[in-house]
């Protein structure tokens, strides 16, 4: 498993922009102009134009969309995370996105609803260009929901080519205190809401979270929710908001 290549917190969030329609790449270019920290390095229109320009542009963080010509979000996403060519943010709406669950099995550091306020999309790009995961509070459970369906909190069957991360006898290669972690993981708890819940410093909640994705070979907090989901440790009406971070 390919590691992120390192950001320099130093230097402008190199976003690329990945939407077919190009009025709502225009207006995510507009709204991240004005931040002196985020420089957009380019905009394109389907998933292998999108491969293509993160080969060329280097960006940090890729804002992509799922349902696109040529070749899809997800497809684009499998193949930018296995090349490490930046971080990927889905761009969803809730009424025609069916594969977000195999997004983040490809890879994607986590959802954006394509009519958040500027302050939540300028919000997700730094939080993702800094190594967090990220899973708009709207779109957390939905997806879980419609993904693991009626027989909510088994392990799911992959679609679209993707590949279940989660298996139960995998939940043995962990302490007690490790799965209890690994389940407030999966109800979106922050390191420092399970820490205030298992009464622990924040320090041992971050080893034991880190022991975690190590053990079950997870790349990071958004595939441990994921895990959590397939191997039933979560339902959906479970599922808490947030930024995993």
């Amino acid at each position: 498993m390919s590691e992120f290549r390192a950001f320099d917190s130093a230097a402008p969030i190199r976003v690329l922009i990945v939407d077919d329609q190009h009025l709502v790449r225009s207006g995510f270019t507009m709204m991240l102009s004005v931040e002196d920290d985020i420089e957009v390095v380019g905009d394109v229109q389907n998933g292998e134009l999108a491969l293509a320009a993160a080969r060329e542009l280097a960006p940090d963080v890729i804002l992509m969309d799922v349902q696109m010509p040529v070749m899809d979000g997800i497809e684009a996403t499998r193949a930018i995370v296995a090349a490490d060519l930046g971080r990927v943010v889905m761009l969803t709406t809730f009424d025609r996105d069916d594969y977000l669950f195999d997004a983040l099995r490809a890879g994607a550091s986590g959802f954006l609803l394509k009519n958040s306020d500027p302050e939540q999309l300028v919000d997700a790009i730094r939080s993702v260009a800094g190594g967090h995961a990220l899973l708009a509070p709207e779109v957390t459970t939905r997806v879980i929901a419609a993904m693991v369906g009626a027989g909510a909190g088994a392990p799911t069957t992959p679609t679209n080519g993707s590949t279940s991360l989660g298996s139960a006898d995998q939940i043995s290669r962990l302490t007690d205190r490790e799965l209890e972690v690994l389940t407030l993981m999966g109800r979106g708890r922050s390191n420092a809401e399970i820490a205030a819940d298992l009464f622990l410093g924040e320090a041992t909640i971050k080893t034991h979270v880190s022991n975690c994705l190590a053990k079950l070979h997870l790349r990071d907090r958004v595939q441990a929710v994921v895990f959590a989901y397939e191997v039933g440790l979560i339902r959906p009406t479970e599922s808490g908001s947030h930024p995993l971070g």
